[in-house]
């Protein structure tokens, strides 16, 4: 795997017209390769792309992969922020959710992860669960914001297709989410964590001051990004290519020098709907000037006229930004899909 991902850096070196600020290892348990396996990835980074400042280099890591030894390994590589898989602290959530550490484990490994000088810390919060009471739910985020992690991301639990859990929700061995719930939840979360000095600057995503993820913030944003290594996603503004998921499949592609991925090109509307979607989840919303300026007037024109038929306290217009309220965000995808020129 690891000689596929340096090929396919080495076949790709002329995807992105830009120097590199950001570095993200993760969709995947990348914690799971040793400190020589990752200075191989860094070194084939480095040689096939140039820099203008590394400003993040992000890996995420499930809490029981990390420990002393790791930690003071990974040290000597280009890592600075560790994204910790934690998803709840409730033995009944992660058992639930198949996990393989336990609660201490979790509060362990960010404990050990700051002991090695890390000061760039985020974990994973999961919401909505079966059996989560508010009670529960409030719980865990004070114990998350007691660890002292700069960053929180916060999902509520959803059913993908042909999963084992929507199996068990078929076969009625597992109840299904409820909206409610997660809403409420939702409302939860952002008034304990804002209440506690983060700052809530993506609809799932809460920062410390100064703690925003560089990387993730890009992508909404709207810059372009380089994804290597099965399913990873490429965006270069005109199109998204997305690799094949199979590990197999997509070591074999790339040794034979067969394409990997599939491309869409993205029409004109494509480019508009994602700059709402993207735009609205965060807290800086959708910049009108480089709205038109990118789309031109007639297509603002057209935004602003279907705007008009949403609920007003759901959105605010600062300046040239269009942005949700807190109210809003609840209902952040239906309010951008209406939002879509068609």
């Amino acid at each position: 795997m690891v000689a596929a991902l340096t090929q396919e850096l080495r076949n790709r070196n002329a995807y992105l017209a830009q120097e590199l600020e950001t570095v993200y290892l993760g969709g995947g348990t990348p914690s799971l390769l040793a400190a020589g396996e990752l200075q191989k990835i860094f070194t084939e980074i480095r040689q096939s792309f140039t820099f203008k400042e590394l400003r993040e280099c992000t890996l995420e890591a499930n809490p029981d992969d990390i420990n002393p030894t790791f930690l003071e390994q990974l040290k000597s590589t280009p890592v600075d922020r560790l994204s910790i898989g934690i998803q709840s602290f409730r033995e009944a959530d992660l058992k639930f959710m198949n996990r393989a550490h336990n609660a201490g484990e979790a509060i362990n490994a960010v404990s050990l992860a700051q002991q090695a000088g890390y000061t760039n810390i985020t974990i994973d919060l999961i919401y909505g669960t079966p059996g989560l009471s508010n009670k529960d739910w409030k719980e865990n985020l004070e114990r998350a914001i007691d660890l002292g992690v700069q960053h929180i991301s916060s999902y509520a639990l959803t059913v993908e297709e042909k999963t084992a859990l929507a199996y068990q929700i078929e076969k009625g061995k597992t109840p299904e989410p409820k909206s409610e719930q997660a809403a409420e939840q939702f409302e939860i979360l952002v008034e304990t964590l804002c209440s506690n000095g983060f700052e809530h600057y993506e609809i799932s995503n809460f920062a410390q001051p100064g703690h925003y993820a560089i990387h993730n913030t890009n992508y909404w944003n709207g810059a372009h990004y380089l994804g290597i290594g099965p399913s990873a996603h490429s965006f270069n503004g005109q199109s998204r290519q997305w690799n094949v998921a199979n590990n197999a499949l997509y070591c074999k592609g790339i040794f034979a020098g067969d394409p990997v991925h599939e491309v869409e090109i993205l029409s004109r509307e494509d480019q508009i709907n994602e700059m709402v979607l993207t735009g609205l989840r965060t807290m800086w919303g959708v910049d009108l000037d480089k709205f038109r300026q990118k789309f031109g007037q007639a297509a603002l024109d057209g935004l602003i006229s279907r705007l008009g038929k949403e609920n007003p306290s759901h959105y605010s217009l600062s300046g040239q930004h269009l942005k949700l309220t807190e109210a809003g965000k609840l209902f952040a995808d239906g309010i951008a899909a209406r939002l879509f020129e068609e």
